[in-house]
């Protein structure tokens, strides 16, 4: 054997660099953004033709003073229920 240098390239064997870490509030923002993101998604999935929020507009469009009352009795009942 003769104490030649292999010609094969050299592989490293060691750790990657550490990453530097993010700031908290950066974190923090991303998460939010994420979480924008998807309620966006979902109310927008929400206000197509025949969905929930589209049929609930248009009766509201329709009829704003029938849709308040019901809205104020909702609210009645629920502010009701609370109290006890």
């Amino acid at each position: 054997m003769s104490d030649e240098i292999p010609i094969a390239p050299l592989i490293y064997d060691g750790l990657d660099p550490v990453p530097k870490p993010k700031p908290v509030i950066s974190e923090v923002i991303e998460v939010l953004e994420e979480a924008a993101r998807h309620v966006k998604r979902s109310f927008e999935a929400a206000r197509r033709p025949g969905m929930p929020l589209s049929v609930l507009s248009n009766i509201a469009r329709e009829a704003p003073l029938g849709s308040l009352l019901i809205a104020f009795l909702l609210g009645v009942a629920a502010g009701r229920r609370r109290v006890r």
